[in-house]
């Protein structure tokens, strides 16, 4: 087995792709829509559909405060400017256990958010259709 030849001067990454703070966004957002739409129907789940949508509100408040001190911080250091997400995901990323390619790492870091939000909505589907009259 061959070791792959390593690329010369190409920038190493340590930070993400504003795209991919966008798509964690969206994710929650689906998730949290798709619980509130499908599962809303019972009478006793306003509380837990409330609770679940502040334990998500200070989730994404968290990260945008996070990502709004990053970026004043980052108005005073010099940074080139963003690269497109084609770009960014071709080059490697750095992480605390090494480096990988970069659409590795976005994949690795959306892959659970997205398998939640997707799993609810199909969970959310089936629900409701078992709960249709003439078809159970």
């Amino acid at each position: 087995m061959s070791t792959p030849t390593p690329r010369h001067n190409q920038p190493i990454h340590d930070e993400l792709h504003p795209l991919v703070y966008k798509a964690l966004a969206g994710l929650t957002v689906w998730l949290v829509l798709s619980i509130w739409v499908l599962f809303s129907g019972a009478h006793y789940i306003g509380l837990i559909l409330a609770m679940i949508t502040v334990f998500f509100i200070v989730l994404t408040g968290i990260l945008t405060l996070i990502a709004i001190t990053w970026r004043r911080r980052a108005a005073h250091a010099d940074h080139p400017p963003v690269e497109t997400f084609h770009v960014w995901a071709g080059q490697q990323f750095r992480t605390w256990t090494g480096e990988l390619a970069g659409h590795a790492a976005a994949a690795q870091i959306l892959l659970p958010i997205a398998a939640v939000a997707f799993s609810m909505t199909i969970f959310g589907l089936i629900y409701n259709l078992a709960s249709i009259p003439h078809l159970s």
